[in-house]
């Protein structure tokens, strides 16, 4: 029942306060400041604010361009009924091709449609305000709202790694995206999905199986326990000579105690190396063999470059929990902790092993 009037109140509130905006800045002799589609936005907004429908993009997008295509449907056709089927189809059409849909922009259209005197004085400003301007209201509103009220809008998908700009959905699943596009037509949903929506689709799918058969296994289970870590202000000399004798890709870095602070990765030294060529002046090699040198004055230390927003673990964490984690290839490695003390680390190939034997304990069973 709280989230029946959390929905209505904040329905509400955003219609008024976009009301009062467009009140003082759009011409009352037209009639036109409030629509009757605003209405059916606010629905989506503060009662469904998860759903694809009523994010910003669909919302703003969906009825602006909905309005102009009922503006032109206004200046070019006569006939009243043929004018509202042009500018409701034209709209459905363009919104499918902006990937804008948003039900109430059809509304919007016939709305416009419908008010051929109005709308002609208006012209395309029409579009702009009062229906791209309330949108965008109603969106502002509902976003405050959320927060106020301890929701999230827009949509917030599950944490993930960030994924490498150089790495596509695609490329990641394996499959061509000539390949995805025929999968796309065959079931009829080239105009409701593109290829890289629906290799993130196959791909989620893909990561919840994997998860399946991890059963009950947590990161206590497959963690690497016999930890060799870093210090602050250990200098990169120093943790590249250790990346090179242990063939390691990632070290804890941790204050006395076991106290975790982050964790350095191969690639944040080529990272500070290719910084450096830039900021220096120098070719790469020159970079690092001087970033790796621990005689200068003031050598860089592994606190200088350590990452610290990173995904984390407990002991107890499920093993499903931690494969979204390390999914994209950014993460190499997942610090498990306790109370702020680091107690192991799960590495991409403590997943791989863990999942591989409990497969094959499966098949033998």
């Amino acid at each position: 029942m709280a989230e029946v009037f959390r929905a209505g109140i904040g329905a509400g509130i955003g219609l008024a306060v976009a009301g009062l905006l467009l009140a003082a800045s759009v011409d009352l002799k037209t009639g036109l400041f409030l629509i009757a589609p605003f209405g059916a936005s606010a629905v989506l907004i503060f009662a469904v604010p998860n759903s694809p429908l009523a994010q910003p993009w669909s919302a703003i997008v969906g009825n602006s361009i909905a309005a102009l295509v009922g503006v032109v449907a206004c200046m070019t056709v006569g006939d009243p009924a043929l004018r509202v089927a042009l500018a409701v189809g034209g709209s459905v059409a363009a919104m499918l091709l902006m990937r804008a849909v948003h039900p109430p922009g059809g509304a919007v259209a016939m709305t416009a449609a419908l008010s051929p005197d109005t709308v002609g004085q208006l012209g395309p400003w029409f579009a702009f305000a009062p229906v791209a301007a309330g949108t965008t209201i109603l969106v502002l509103a509902g976003c405050i709202y959320a927060r106020a009220t301890g929701r999230h809008y827009p949509m917030r998908h599950a944490p993930q790694s960030p994924t490498p700009p150089d790495v596509s959905p695609v490329a990641r699943i394996g499959l061509r995206e000539e390949e995805l596009a025929a999968i796309l037509r065959n079931y009829r949903q080239s105009l409701n999905l593109g290829t890289e929506d629906l290799a993130r689709l196959i791909g989620a799918a893909e990561m919840q199986a994997a998860s399946h058969r991890s059963g009950d296994l947590t990161a206590a289970d497959i963690m690497s326990r016999d930890l060799v870590t870093v210090g602050p202000d250990t200098p990169l000399g120093e943790v590249a000579n250790l990346f090179r004798d242990h063939g390691f890709t990632s070290l804890p870095v941790v204050q006395e105690g076991d106290k975790f602070l982050g964790v350095i990765f191969q690639i944040h030294l080529i990272r500070r190396a290719r910084e450096d060529v830039f900021r220096l002046d120098r070719g790469f090699g020159s970079a690092m063999k001087r970033l790796l040198d621990s005689r200068l004055t003031t050598p860089v230390r592994a606190a200088d470059i350590m990452g610290t927003a990173m995904p984390r673990a407990t002991t107890g964490t499920p093993v499903a929990a931690l494969l979204p984690m390390m999914a994209d290839g950014i993460c190499d490695a997942v610090p498990v902790l306790e109370r702020g003390r680091i107690v192991g680390i799960v590495t991409r190939t403590d997943m791989i092993a863990a999942l591989a034997r409990r497969s094959l304990s499966a098949r033998d069973n």
